[in-house]
């Protein structure tokens, strides 16, 4: 979408114009230009233009891709789906990484948090610019990092409350999937992965 790369790009340059230190007369274009970059968002996506501006403000530094990780357990050659209730559809496990935790670390942890299972990570099945990836539209641009893992003996903790149910499906069966985080093809390749993990990393 035209208008979404447009916002973005917008978006990114004002953060890392404001990252630098510019002079106050450049600080204040940098500020406008982040207005029109949310007011565009507002306008394509819908939402409020302030909401969009605040979010927008409160990232500082360089700006950059953000990092969706995500992680593909199986069980008797199903995978390990979490029901979302923020979209009411079903995902792989995981979330954005945080700062101080490996990719690998956060998709672990993650996943631990929404499914109650602890996992180990095996291999990165696949590093995807998400853009290329999904149609659905999103402010930031984000790369996604899926990662091959194995179930770990031991007790099975409560989801937190932003999961309404956890299962886990053969390929033929598979549940009505959040395409903006866990596109189709993306689980197919996982199930790929898991028959053979010789298989190389994914990557655009």
């Amino acid at each position: 979408m035209t208008w979404l790369d447009w916002a973005r790009q917008l978006q990114a340059l004002a953060q890392t114009g404001l990252a630098y230190d510019p002079r106050p007369y450049d600080a204040e274009r940098y500020e406008c230009v982040r207005r029109i970059s949310a007011e565009m968002m507002a306008a394509g996506a819908g939402g409020d233009a302030r909401t969009f501006e605040a979010s927008f403000a409160a990232e500082e530094g360089h700006a950059t891709p953000k990092l969706d990780v995500r992680a593909a357990a199986f069980r008797d050659r199903e995978v390990l789906l979490v029901h979302e209730r923020v979209s009411g559809l079903w995902t792989l496990p995981g979330g954005w990484a945080d700062v101080g935790d490996s990719a690998a670390e956060s998709a672990l942890r993650e996943a631990r948090e929404e499914t109650g299972y602890g996992l180990r990570a095996v291999k990165l099945v696949a590093l995807h610019d998400r853009e290329r990836r999904s149609d659905v539209p999103t402010q930031w641009y984000i790369h996604k990092a899926t990662f091959l893992c194995e179930l770990l003996e031991g007790e099975v903790s409560r989801p937190d409350d932003e999961i309404l149910d956890v299962g886990f499906f053969a390929v033929d069966c598979l549940p009505p999937l959040d395409p903006a985080r866990t596109p189709p093809g993306l689980v197919e390749l996982c199930f790929a992965h898991d028959l053979d993990r010789t298989l190389p990393t994914d990557f655009d």
